[in-house]
């Protein structure tokens, strides 16, 4: 059975605004059209391997523009703070792979009492 760590407060803090930021970026994502720049509809041609087309791309709204930027900034910023953690020093580094995972999903399976 693979050990369970006791993560920081700090880093499982880290961990839930990075799956807060991904949440709001893929709603975000999801309700954008297809081409962040206006441009008009196109689809590939007969003798193409694999057809394709796309509709009109109004493009998006400033206000979204904006508001994926920060998300995405937010995203690397805590990306980083959650790789470059003092506590993964305390971790062997046979294990950190496997301890990075159940900090990923400590939520689903939390330290017994």
């Amino acid at each position: 059975m693979a050990q369970k760590y006791d993560f920081p407060e700090g880093l499982r803090t880290a961990q839930d605004e990075l799956d807060q930021v991904r949440g709001d970026l893929q709603r975000l994502l999801q309700r954008q059209p297809w081409s962040v720049e206006p441009l008009p509809a196109w689809s590939s041609h007969d003798n193409s391997w694999r057809l394709s087309s796309r509709p009109d791309s109004p493009g998006w709204v400033a206000a979204d523009q904006r508001d994926y930027g920060v998300l995405r900034a937010r995203e690397v910023e805590l990306a980083a703070l959650i790789v470059c953690h003092a506590f993964w020093a305390t971790v062997e580094p046979a294990e950190r792979s496997t301890a990075r995972s159940q900090l990923k999903h400590y939520r689903d399976h939390p330290l017994a009492a």
